[in-house]
């Protein structure tokens, strides 16, 4: 078969025959149909993200599948079936705190890299290999535009912060970082989960323009001025009531205060979920104040990605419209075009835009972007 292989940091990506890979019991060999090219592959290819790849590597986060062969294990699938693989691998022998890898991407700690020395290999190829319970049955409309599917790579991560940050009908949520990739997502996650109000900060005023257009009055936005004290007022103020549940979706590239004023803004008993990943290329730590948080009762919740019954949550949002991915932008390249696809991702990184690998193009119909 043929796939797209990262032999070094700082390379361009090598896409040329490597052997097709052989499922195990507890494994699901199936064919890869899309797969999302995130926004920071660049950086992570080109070593600045300083991510625990050992190349040679074939890189990818997952994607629409489907279904070649499947290991005795398996009671439900079948060979055919069109599917969705998750890339987050959970060790099985510590049901309590399992080592986690995610499957030709990253990992976290020792346990995380010895399963990735197992699942080295990811969705930027014709095939692979995934853990059978990491394997989920898509509706039949998938099939129409499986490049369009290939978005809930990105929606995952959000929808899991907001299922860690216990997210209630009718609540009011503020997503800090709102108008990133990710952190766009989650304002549409928050909002297809019943959120009442959403508050969309940031500093790109296109953006937050987009956000409050695309999805009306239950979405306030609000400009920073990256002056701390001024824009936690502006948020609370915009929230016109109690923020239950803040997001904290920000890239490494930006500072602890603005992590901060965010989660200041949360009501006595609120929520606070942090998934972003300020702090991890160095800055000053994040510092919230100790008699805030005890008097206030406040929950700080760090979440890494999201439990694996969260895919089936995401996959019955996004069946029933609720979780909209007709309006997402698509632009889908052949696996020969791989390194394209990186660069166009790094150029295209805003909200809903989706750069999409299609390793089996003649199985896919082309996305067209809107």
């Amino acid at each position: 078969m043929r796939a797209a292989v990262l032999a070094k940091f700082g390379a361009p990506l090598e896409v040329r025959e490597v052997p097709v890979p052989e499922a195990g019991g507890g494994e699901v060999l199936v064919e890869v149909l899309a797969t999302c090219v995130l926004p920071y592959a660049a950086e992570i290819f080109g070593g600045e993200r300083n991510y625990p790849l050992v190349p040679p590597v074939v890189p990818g986060m997952g994607g629409v599948c489907r279904v070649v062969g499947i290991g005795p294990d398996a009671t439900r699938l079948r060979p055919g079936d069109l599917v969705w693989c998750d890339s987050t691998v959970r060790s099985r022998d510590d049901a309590l705190t399992p080592d986690i890898t995610l499957q030709g991407w990253s990992s976290r700690g020792e346990g995380g890299a010895r399963l990735a020395r197992h699942l080295h290999d990811g969705s930027f190829a014709e095939s692979m290999r995934v853990p059978t319970e990491n394997v989920f049955p898509l509706p039949a409309a998938a099939g129409d535009d499986p490049a369009r599917w290939a978005a809930l790579a990105v929606y995952g991560v959000p929808y899991g912060g907001l299922l860690a940050g216990r997210l209630e009908a009718g609540e009011t949520v503020l997503v800090s970082g709102s108008t990133g990739n990710f952190g766009s997502s989650a304002v549409a996650a928050a909002l297809a989960m019943g959120a009442g109000r959403v508050v969309a900060p940031g500093r790109n005023r296109a953006v937050l323009d987009l956000l409050a257009d695309r999805f009306g009055p239950r979405v306030r936005t609000v400009e920073l001025s990256g002056d701390e004290a001024a824009d936690r007022a502006a948020m609370s103020d915009a929230a016109d009531g109690p923020v239950d549940l803040v997001i904290d979706l920000l890239p490494p590239s930006a500072p602890s205060s603005a992590t901060r004023a965010a989660a200041m803004t949360v009501r006595e008993y609120g929520r606070v979920a942090l998934m972003g990943g300020v702090g991890m290329l160095g800055g000053d730590d994040l510092a919230l104040p100790y008699p805030w948080i005890m008097r206030n009762s406040i929950t700080v919740r760090g979440q890494w990605l999201y439990p694996r019954a969260a895919n089936v949550g995401l996959l019955r949002i996004a069946a029933s419209g609720a979780l909209d991915l007709a309006a997402e932008r698509v632009r889908t390249f052949a696996l020969d075009d791989v390194n394209d696809a990186v660069a166009h991702a790094a150029a295209h990184g805003g909200p809903f835009d989706r750069t999409v690998l299609t390793p089996r193009a003649g199985a896919v119909r082309a996305a067209t972007s809107r």
